[in-house]
């Protein structure tokens, strides 16, 4: 029961950021939609809306993965003392609902393996 609850909490204290606050090397604006914690495997989801993603397609964004999850989810996460073994980071071009097909949208993720040098992009 309480961990259910430590993770409804830890998904309403998701900091708000705002599309300017998070540089990427593509220049695309991004903002937070959503974090998800997931209890098993212990994972974070940091969900961004992109809405120039499709114009841009994957090769404009690709190392924006990385600079999501070293940037912004690492020290989000080390700064709650909240421990993950993998980290997702996604990008849609528009809002879609967790879990539902939208083949419609362009929606992008990698995972990331943490370690203390940073996040490590797990191919699979």
């Amino acid at each position: 029961m309480i961990r259910p609850l430590l993770s409804a909490l830890m998904l309403a204290a998701a900091p708000a950021v705002a599309a300017q606050d998070l540089a990427v090397p593509s220049g695309q604006p991004l903002e937070l939609m959503e974090r998800r914690m997931e209890e098993a495997p212990a994972m974070a989801r940091f969900r961004f809306l992109a809405p120039e993603l499709e114009a841009r397609g994957f090769a404009a964004v690709a190392e924006d993965f990385a600079a999501l999850c070293d940037g912004y989810a690492r020290p989000t996460l080390a700064a709650e003392g909240v421990a993950v073994d993998r980290v997702v980071i996604s990008l849609s071009a528009q809002e879609v609902p967790f879990g539902e097909s939208a083949p419609e949208i362009t929606q992008f993720f990698e995972v990331f393996r943490l370690s203390e040098d940073g996040c490590i992009w797990e191919y699979f």
